[in-house]
């Protein structure tokens, strides 16, 4: 049997929901899921203000869109991170400034201060990595400072927390993702959350294709995007979300089966104080080469995966400036994300050890 690295586990209610989708014969992007998921998203998360859509890239796009970033603007970036991150800052026209991460494997708040006061970005996007706060009150506090709009990428870290406060819901926007490898899936997806009222307003605005209002006709003054999340899949997620506190216990589980057994053998990702993660992959670094672990898991039906490779390390990046001391890449070259779908046993995980620890 493969062992893959994220898969989808569904709640048993999924096939249900969609059921009443089909009964209600709203199958496009409107109907009562939609409203019942963005409802849910807000309470669980205590975000005011949630737009669900068809990925949490579109989050992004429409968060930078509905900020006024345009060419000319420049955008700090997490470094280490997956390129959907940066890439709604190129659909836009501006300019990433690239931020490496410290030893939490976060965003380093000390190289983003310095590109702060040297290139006056107008806004800050910052990941919550494999499912781990940032030291996102220390960011948050240098965006207020030096006056950039914070953006959290929180794709990967649904059900984490920092001092208590869900990540996501610090900066004036945070998008979750829920496509098929992530905690929570609807195969493909994503949340917009946000602070502002207005300014949710005129995202939504943008993600039905810009249409004016009191007109009969269609009639359009900008440009908008296709990318609302259709009801049909909205309803899966309304019956992923009765399970998040069970598959984030699971994650943690898991974590914990991989420090046990490879406690001699390899060094975690750690977790900042006062943060909770929902540990969505367990990451780990190691002295022999990743490759070597990876290429040998993969031949005994094992999938595994190398840490981001870093933005500034991609060709389509070698033009943009970088900040930081090249923590992103001593990670990249030494780590590895391991299986951790919800649905593995502990012997599972002590196999997969074991095989690890033959190459180590």
């Amino acid at each position: 049997m493969k062992i893959y690295l994220s898969p989808p586990h569904m709640s048993g209610k999924e096939l249900a929901y969609i059921e009443e989708a089909f009964a209600s014969n709203y199958i496009a992007p409107v109907g009562e899921f939609i409203d019942r998921f963005e409802e849910v998203v807000k309470k669980y998360t205590k975000a005011p203000h949630a737009l669900a859509l068809c990925n949490a890239s579109a989050g992004i796009h429409l968060a930078l869109r509905t900020l006024g970033i345009k060419e000319g603007d420049k955008v700090a970036v997490s470094d280490f991170t997956f390129i959907a991150s940066l890439s709604p800052i190129l659909y836009q026209k501006a300019t990433p400034i690239l931020i490496d991460c410290d030893t939490s494997w976060q965003m380093d708040p000390e190289a983003l201060e310095i590109a702060l006061k040297r290139e006056h970005p107008k806004a800050v996007i910052v990941t919550h990595l494999y499912g781990q706060s940032a030291n996102i009150e220390e960011i948050a506090n240098l965006c207020q400072k030096y006056g950039a709009y914070l953006i959290e990428d929180a794709a990967e870290s649904l059900g984490a927390t920092y001092k208590g406060k869900h990540t996501g819901t610090f900066g004036i926007f945070g998008v979750y993702s829920f496509n098929g490898n992530k905690i929570l899936t609807t195969s493909g997806g994503g949340m917009l959350i946000g602070k502002d009222e207005k300014l949710m307003q005129k995202a939504r605005f943008f993600s039905t294709q810009a249409k004016e209002p009191g007109y009969p006709w269609y009639e359009h003054k900008t440009y908008g995007y296709n990318y609302r999340l259709s009801n049909i899949l909205a309803a899966i997620g309304v019956a992923q979300m009765e399970v998040l506190d069970e598959r984030i216990a699971k994650k943690r589980e898991i974590f914990a089966w991989y420090q046990e057994y490879l406690q001699d053998s390899a060094t975690f990702m750690p977790e900042l104080p006062e943060s909770f993660g929902n540990r969505w992959l367990t990451t780990a670094l190691f002295e022999t080469d990743p490759l070597r672990i990876y290429e040998y898991l993969l031949s005994k039906g094992i999938e595994s995966r190398p840490l981001w490779k870093p933005m500034h390390l991609q060709p389509l990046c070698k033009d943009y400036k970088f900040y930081g001391k090249g923590m992103s890449k001593q990670l990249f070259q030494q780590g590895l994300c391991l299986p951790s779908g919800t649905q593995l046993t502990k012997e599972q995980v002590e196999d997969i050890c074991e095989k690890i620890i033959t190459v180590c």
